[in-house]
């Protein structure tokens, strides 16, 4: 990869990683339209490729520590319950903490599964299967604040309605589903206005991206180093800072127009989207913009 390379595909994470649009799929996509698709690559290079799609979602996933620092790292400081065991207490002074864990519970064992499989780095190399997604949950978003109601400002998020968050968030190991989707959607489903359930969605991106990036970098150790070069390394590192910015920018104006307006003009681009690739697949062209 390139320098150029490095910098448009994380500008294209950093700007899609908090839209319900699949910065995955949008990570495919651009990938293929530089040249850089499976079939174009070396193993070790396709080993990195597909890494680097996963580490630098982690550097846009550290904005939510940045921007939400002070409710990221919260405690409840109020007594615990008289009688409480040092696990409840425990439980009570870190209640945030464990409301992501109870949530990124499902996506654990959906994602393990997934990758031992050899689903998921198949699904990775489909280009199809996201144009697909993307329309699908186009059409979906189109309905979706007529399905959901707006949601209850007085309602919270708690270990019953976290769980079932992450079950939504296990849909979006699918490339082209987004995971800020999924779970945006997951938290409306439990009475959550737009604003909470995005927030949620931010939150539970951290540990999610977090074991995802450990996973492919121990993967990546696992292999020979020829990917290992000081240039790859300088990639990932250019790939991951750009994408931070990038989403620090992004994150703050789609929280306020979501709640505004709603999925509709998400749910129109994707389906835009989906169908130009789908039509450009069927009659046999490549997407590649690069020899």
């Amino acid at each position: 990869m390139t320098l150029i390379e490095t910098i448009i595909i994380a500008i294209v994470e950093g700007l899609t990683e908090f839209l319900p649009v699949s910065s995955t799929g949008h990570m495919i996509i651009t990938q293929n339209l530089l040249g850089l698709d499976a079939a174009s690559l070396s193993e070790s290079d396709k080993a990195f490729v597909h890494a680097f799609t996963f580490i630098i979602q982690f550097g846009a996933i550290l904005s939510v520590v940045c921007l939400y620092w002070k409710r990221f790292f919260r405690f409840d400081n109020t007594p615990a319950p008289e009688g409480s065991s040092l696990l409840q207490r425990l439980k009570h002074k870190y209640y945030f903490y464990w409301l992501l864990i109870v949530g990124v519970l499902p996506a654990v064992i959906i994602g393990l599964v997934a990758k031992k499989s050899g689903l998921l780095d198949w699904l990775l190399d489909s280009v199809l299967v996201v144009a697909i997604m993307l329309v699908v949950g186009g059409i979906f978003m189109l309905y979706c604040d007529k399905l959901f109601n707006k949601g209850d400002d007085g309602t919270q998020v708690n270990e019953k309605r976290a769980f079932k968050i992450g079950l939504f968030q296990c849909i979006s190991v699918i490339p082209g589903v987004s995971r800020s989707m999924a779970t945006i959607v997951g938290g409306m489903t439990q009475g959550l206005t737009r604003k909470r359930a995005a927030e949620f969605s931010f939150f539970l991106a951290v540990p999610t991206m977090a074991g995802a990036t450990l996973l492919d970098l121990l993967d990546l150790l696992k292999e020979e180093n020829n990917w290992a070069t000081a240039h790859n390394v300088w990639m990932l590192v250019v790939g991951c800072v750009v994408a931070f910015i990038v989403a620090l920018l992004a994150m703050k104006w789609f929280v306020s127009f979501l709640t505004k307006y709603g999925f509709k003009a998400f749910g129109v681009y994707r389906i835009i989207v989906g169908a130009i690739i789908i039509a450009l697949l069927l009659a046999g062209q490549s997407l590649q913009m690069v020899d």
